[in-house]
């Protein structure tokens, strides 16, 4: 990595993140990796609340040579991959790699510092290797009861540990690393970010990176700390969402399928077929599901009651949500979100 000039981009699409662009962008200035090092690039699609106003405010607070250069730029394709296409094709010459980053994560300061030198020693085994993604956390920060409820359904076995929330240990190969640092040469080969995929282009990007030979790997040695969800209706959306262009992923990328994610729909089909059959035999698959809910609320004891409860109910939504989204990919062509 050349490190005379800036080698290294972080593009950060947001809307309306008044709430968390502060701290987020503090995170990246505070980096021990050298200013002259790092660009930042921040790329609004529209937001209608604080979030230009706070970005412009840090901006202008900034001591040349002492922090990487702030760039804030409107988003007119509004979404994620609209703005890291856009991002890279205005890249200043000397940046080689790119990191993927939004507005409601916060890294500690050597962040950048360990992707390099992680990056470096892969590289030495590994030359096509084309991406290098995080451990997901919850905020560091004092969480809100919402959020607590979320992370521990995240951290579940029946939550989300894989894609994106994966709990993982070891160092290696993946199809999914999550805030990834990638070479800019890798993103270029393969066009960018298909901006098709209003959500799960990173999962698109992996596959379309993999086919084209590069590699991508993952470390728990590296972590993101990500702001959750705050109320039920965002995560049920949410959910309903990660489904819906989950198919979409899947249609294009069929390699991509890992079948836990199908348990859901295949337990309700299942169901669905001993009704037909036996409604006293549908009851034990539905009452086998309460009993591993329960079990996995009572596992949150000592959390308190409200982790008791509400991880559980945060299972079912997700799991309803989910399975729903699955099956409008198959119907409809999918459209702008109103849940980002």
């Amino acid at each position: 990595m050349r490190t005379s000039e800036p080698w290294l981009a972080t593009v950060l699409p947001v809307l309306n993140e008044e709430a968390h662009i502060e701290a987020c962008l503090q995170s990246l200035l505070s980096q021990s990796l050298p200013a002259n090092e790092h660009i930042i690039m921040v790329l609004d699609g529209g937001s209608t609340d604080a979030t230009k106003d706070i970005v412009q405010t840090i901006q202008s607070g900034l001591k040349p040579n002492q922090y990487p250069v702030l760039h804030l730029l409107d988003n007119p394709g509004r979404f994620v991959p609209h703005a890291r296409n856009l991002a890279l094709q205005q890249l200043p010459d000397s940046i080689t790699h790119v990191l993927e980053f939004n507005g409601h994560i916060e890294v500690e300061p050597t962040h950048l510092v360990d992707l390099k030198r992680i990056w470096d020693r892969l590289e030495s085994d590994h030359p096509q290797l084309a991406g290098l993604g995080c451990r997901v956390l919850g905020s560091e920060m004092k969480q809100g009861r919402m959020e607590q409820i979320i992370d521990s359904t995240l951290r579940s076995p029946l939550g989300g540990s894989t894609g994106q929330f994966a709990v993982f240990n070891q160092e290696g190969p993946t199809n999914v690393p999550a805030f990834a640092l990638h070479r800019r040469m890798a993103l270029e080969t393969i066009g960018g970010w298909d901006e098709s995929f209003l959500t799960s282009q990173d999962s698109d990007l992996s596959m379309r990176l993999k086919k084209a030979g590069f590699e991508l790997f993952r470390t728990p040695d590296v972590v993101v700390n990500m702001r959750r969800r705050t109320s039920f209706k965002s995560w049920f959306l949410m959910s309903h969402r990660y489904g819906f262009w989950r198919t979409k992923v899947l249609l294009k990328h069929p390699q991509r399928i890992v079948l836990r994610e199908f348990l859901p729909l295949l337990g309700l089909i299942g169901i669905s077929v001993l009704l037909m059959f036996s409604p006293l035999l549908a009851i034990i698959p539905v009452f086998a599901y309460a009993i591993v809910l329960l079990l996995t609320g009572m596992s949150h004891f000592r959390k308190g009651l409200p982790n008791v409860l509400g991880v559980p109910l945060c299972l079912v939504l997700l799991h309803t949500g989910f399975t729903i989204g699955l099956i409008d990919g198959l119907i409809r062509k999918g459209g702008a979100s109103k849940d980002r």
